[in-house]
């Protein structure tokens, strides 16, 4: 900036939005005189400490055009949360019916004054990289955002207060199986995946089984509709300018394009055969979709919603990316292979590096805080969290424990925090990005696979309408397996058994085995040789790092966590190559798996 610094050009600048809209920065004097104990005020000065802050972070450019837009959205969004309050508690005929013109007028203000900043960032793309787009600034952690997760064996979104890092309830999605089987069955089947507008206001829910996006309301925790798209959606995200959805159709080979005002799909984008996720660059400019099955990354210029570019990943199966905040990088992860690569976000994408993660890599926040730019990377197969250093050339700085399975990752809005989803524990634990170090274990949903943090969720009120209690989705039992005393082996693998009622949902995550070798996990009578009756759950092919995670279904809890009541019933687990008897991991006892992993089923 010439001939000032940036605080007194912000001085300037924030005088000047002000005095454009006096409503909305109501004199602390007035306040004071209000009943301070009432709802109504503490709604109000909630929210002008929220656009205080938000005005405060918008990033200056010395563009007046850019300015003025970037500091009066938080401005107008301050205006629009004070009016909600007062159609809450007001009773004045007339002062209602201004509340409800500022919402409207408002909100329709802030589209066009984010289009135009769009407009800017296009066609200024140094301005771009050189400074933090205006709509992903820092956001402090306050009591206004959540975190949430897509649990995928109980039907639930779980949501979380990240101040203090509790579980707030669920929201009931759908029923676990086998009443999800039901030819008459409604609901929601296999909640996985999760986006969220660009207004922080709407969550969009994925769920594979049922075909289906879940649109739902941060602040009430209502369902708002329900979208059917094709086969196997995965992932969803809303476009910059939030006025498209962009789901990502894994069973199929394209983007479904919807409508969220309408709740309806308008076009489809033709892609790889089995897109997994889609991000945008934070211009809006293009979109990101790396393909589940086939060893391609597209680059969509959502211009014209065609691919122009078509990047070959080294593997193919990757679940998630992230794009960085400056709109240079795009971090994705390699399931198969074990494998992370950074590719570059312009033209012409090619890719800069290729990180060798470790087996089941699952998904990558990027985060940038006081101590640099970092990406946190969650590898299931050792139960690890593992962070890189961002820049020319990435390098591994940490490894931080998390529990059985991580997945799910995103991080708080000032980069201070990640959340992890941890799919065989069913629980996400909070990690202090400062210091590396695990702040607090969450319980959380059966089998959380996407998790996302939203700042500034819940504007007002309590957050805790249409929540409910976890109840029957608390009911889990986690075990691990080892490789045999003396076999010289490191493989292992975690377990968790969900209750579906009738019936057990077993998952296990295993690691550590030959690559491309086939494998059978029995049902034993005894830990030791020769294991009694055996009866096959499942064969399956390790992947190409050695790992996989497999599934099966029968009435498994009670059999494999007796504790010797009834011990003609107890059952263990056991993994061996199909064409050989010899165990390649036997489980733990009971014992020591109690002493290793507090189970939510010993919580109840």
């Amino acid at each position: 900036m010439k001939n000032k610094t940036k605080a007194s050009y912000f001085q300037g600048a924030i005088a000047l939005v002000i005095l454009s809209f006096p409503f909305a920065a109501l004199p602390q004097e007035s306040m004071t005189r209000t009943n301070a104990n009432s709802a109504f005020a503490h709604g109000l000065m909630q929210s002008m400490d929220i656009m205080d802050k938000n005005m405060m972070a918008a990033p200056m450019t010395g563009d007046p055009d850019h300015d003025f837009c970037a500091m009066m959205i938080p401005h107008h969004q301050g205006a629009i949360d004070m009016a909600k309050a007062i159609l809450l508690n007001g009773n004045d005929p007339i002062v209602r019916r201004l509340a409800q013109e500022i919402i409207v007028t408002q909100q329709q203000e802030i589209e066009v004054m984010r289009l135009r900043l769009a407009a800017m960032q296009s066609s200024a793309p140094s301005m771009l990289l050189n400074n933090q787009p205006a709509l992903s600034s820092s956001i402090p952690i306050s009591s206004h955002d959540r975190v949430y997760t897509a649990d995928q064996t109980s039907g639930t979104v779980s949501v979380i207060d990240p101040v203090s890092n509790k579980l707030l309830g669920v929201i009931r999605l759908g029923d676990p199986i086998p009443t999800a089987l039901s030819p008459l069955y409604r609901g929601q089947l296999l909640v996985h995946g999760m986006g969220f507008s660009p207004d922080h206001r709407t969550l969009a829910v994925v769920s594979i089984g049922s075909n289906s996006i879940t649109l739902i309301d941060t602040e009430s925790n209502k369902i708002l509709g329900v979208i059917y798209v094709g086969r196997s959606p995965h992932e969803a995200f809303f476009t910059p300018d939030g006025k498209e959805l962009w789901v990502a159709v894994r069973g199929e080979n394209y983007i479904s394009v919807i409508d969220p005002v309408k709740m309806k799909e308008i076009r489809r984008v033709q892609t790889a055969n089995g897109p997994g996720m889609v991000l945008f660059r934070p211009d809006g400019r293009y979109a990101f979709v790396p393909s589940s099955f086939t060893p391609e990354l597209d680059v969509i210029d959502t211009r014209n919603y065609e691919v122009v570019a078509r990047v070959p990943q080294a593997s193919p199966f990757s679940p998630n990316l992230a794009v960085s905040r400056d709109g240079t990088e795009v971090w994705f992860t390699l399931k198969d292979s074990g494998k992370t690569q950074v590719m570059s976000a312009e033209p012409p994408f090619h890719i800069l590096a290729t990180l060798d993660s470790g087996p089941i890599c699952n998904h990558v926040t990027l985060v940038d805080n006081t101590n640099g730019k970092f990406a946190y990377v969650t590898v299931g197969g050792e139960n690890l969290v593992k962070v890189y250093s961002r820049g020319e050339n990435p390098k591994l700085i940490a490894t931080i424990p998390t529990g059985d399975l991580p997945h799910g990752i995103w991080g708080s809005g000032d980069g201070t925090r990640v959340y992890v989803g941890l799919e065989n524990q069913d629980a996400v634990v909070a990690i202090d990005t400062l210091k590396n170090a695990v702040l607090a274990t969450i319980p959380v949903g059966q089998q959380p696979q996407a998790l996302v943090y939203v700042p500034d969720a819940v504007p007002s009120g309590d957050g805790m309408a249409n929540l409910m209690p976890l109840g029957e989705a608390g009911k889990a039992a986690h075990l691990s397996l080892i490789a045999p005393e003396g076999s010289g082996r490191s493989a292992h693998a975690t377990v968790s058994v969900n209750d579906l009622g009738a019936l057990d949902l077993l998952q296990v995550a295993v690691s550590g085995l030959k690559p491309g070798q086939k494998y059978t996990l029995w049902l034993v009578e005894s830990r030791t040789a020769p294991f009694g009756h055996k009866e096959a759950l499942v064969s399956f092919q390790a992947n190409p790092s050695g790992a996989q995670i497999v599934q099966a279904i029968g009435p498994l809890r009670t059999v494999l966590t007796s504790t010797g009541e009834q011990p003609a019933q107890k059952r263990f687990l056991m993994i061996s190559q199909t064409d050989d008897n010899l165990p390649a991991l036997i489980q733990e006892s009971l014992l020591l798996n109690k002493s290793n992993h507090q189970t939510k089923e010993a919580q109840l």
